[in-house]
């Protein structure tokens, strides 16, 4: 069955960085789009980055910040974090989506397949 692993979270001080991974199995990584999300407490989960053979989407408050790679021979998904702020604690997750849907990456609903989730938190 397809399984999405998420790594690399942790705590980290304001203006530092972690970098989360997300291995995939059991499904053709280059027929995928891959997203990130986000939910904090409280809060609905929200889009923070995908990418896929058409590009990368990023949300308009980590431009410039977060980067979203990607290594289709690992099937693995990279999202660098850099100059992280409080705002970003959150748990991170991972999802797949069928290229032929990339037209919706910022759309939850629209993803296939879910990992468990990573916590990142930023102290002040």
């Amino acid at each position: 069955q397809v399984q999405l692993v998420e790594s690399g979270g942790g705590l980290v001080q304001a203006g530092g960085s972690l970098r989360l991974s997300c291995a995939a199995s059991g499904l053709t990584f280059s027929m995928y789009g891959m997203g990130w999300f986000r939910q904090a407490p409280g809060k609905e989960r929200e889009f923070v980055s995908a990418i896929s053979s058409s590009g990368s989407r990023y949300t308009d408050s980590v431009k410039g910040r977060f980067t979203i790679s990607r290594d289709n021979a690992k099937n693995t998904v990279y999202l660098q974090m850099n100059s992280l702020k409080p705002e970003d604690t959150a748990v991170y997750y991972c999802a797949a989506l069928h290229n032929s849907r990339w037209w919706s990456a910022p759309r939850s609903s629209e993803y296939n397949y879910w990992g468990q989730g990573t916590q990142v938190t930023v102290s002040s």
